[in-house]
């Protein structure tokens, strides 16, 4: 099963220059449709029994080795910086990471503008509390498969003295599945340099591999900062996971409020999304819905830049919004 974006074959190959088989799949792979999947919170009691545990659970994390293609489900791997610390790092490797990641985000409210409703003293349990060590999360393309791979999983913790499960959160979209504002999902990923497939249409120049993955130079020219020793970070990334309420009521009675009637809702909600509720970009379709290029994976990803002349431009301020609201969230965690 073709994953890049599910556009079938026929992909374009383009040079391969990063370390696939020592990156972590799903760092490049995008998610299938339909999708079923479990994030697994666990807490360390015990560092040698932690270390015990990563040590079984490694040979199950699959390699970004053929990325652009899944026809099984897989396991990812994340550790936190408390983590870290229950796991033993030394404490001259510690000091490498970067402040914002040592910090976490419940640290850095004030940065990520979480105020209010949204204050850490608000979220879920056990978020924002430093009790997380361990992500396991497990990604498949169908029910049987992701049954059978979270049943692996738990063989490797169920049971392990010196680690607990603080908390499972499954997630999913079956096909035509549509997020909370009604808009069609799983569009959107960026073109990664290096990564050996030539970019969709739409996804504009590949972004450098430095930006996602760790040991390889960025935008600026030059590998980013790396925590220490390099094999403690070369090919790594960095991730965030933040849980969200999505006020489905507050977004639709601000197009009520700025529309008149349905079509100029639909309208306006398509300029502060940058694409239509089918997911046809604003770009391709500036006046009215188009479903077919909306379910056209190919086409569908040009959202908020467009060729002109051989340059990109972005799209208005309007349906610029999300792409401002996503960098954001990107820079924020």
């Amino acid at each position: 099963m073709a994953l890049i974006d599910r556009p079938g074959a026929g992909l374009r190959r383009a040079p391969l220059t990063i370390e696939l088989d020592d990156i972590q799949a799903t760092v490049l792979r995008y998610r299938p449709e339909p999708y079923y999947g479990t994030h697994i919170m666990l807490h360390v009691d015990e560092a040698q029994a932690g270390r015990e545990f990563v040590r079984r659970l490694t040979p199950h994390v699959e390699s970004a080795s053929g990325w652009w293609q899944a026809g099984r489900s897989w396991i990812s791997v994340a550790i936190s910086y408390t983590g870290l610390v229950a796991l033993g790092v030394p404490e001259d490797s510690l000091n490498s990471f970067p402040e914002a990641f040592r910090a976490g985000m419940a640290a850095r409210a004030g940065q990520l503008l979480d105020y209010g409703p949204n204050d850490p003293e608000h979220w879920d349990a056990p978020f924002g509390s430093g009790l997380i060590h361990v992500g396991v999360s497990v990604f498949s393309d169908s029910e049987q498969a992701w049954r059978q791979t979270m049943g692996m999983a738990r063989r490797q913790y169920e049971g392990f003295p010196g680690v607990s499960v603080l908390i499972e959160q499954d997630f999913g979209a079956q096909p035509g599945d549509l997020n909370p504002l009604g808009y069609k999902d799983s569009i959107g990923q960026p073109a990664i340099e290096g990564s050996g497939v030539d970019p969709l249409p739409g996804q504009g120049p590949p972004v450098k591999a430095g930006e996602f993955i760790l040991g390889y130079p960025g935008e600026a020219g030059v590998p980013l900062p790396m925590p220490q020793p390099d094999l403690l970070g070369r090919n790594g990334t960095y991730a965030g996971l933040r849980k969200y309420q999505s006020r489905v009521g507050t977004f639709n009675r601000f197009l009520r409020e700025h529309a008149r009637t349905e079509p100029e809702r639909e309208l306006l909600a398509a300029k502060l999304v940058g694409r239509w509720r089918s997911g046809a970009p604003l770009t391709l379709a500036p006046d009215r819905d188009d479903p077919e290029l909306g379910a056209d994976p190919r086409r569908n990803n040009e959202t908020f830049n467009v060729l002109r002349g051989g340059e990109y431009f972005f799209l208005p301020s309007l349906s610029a919004l999300r792409w401002l609201a996503d960098n954001h969230e990107r820079e924020s965690s």
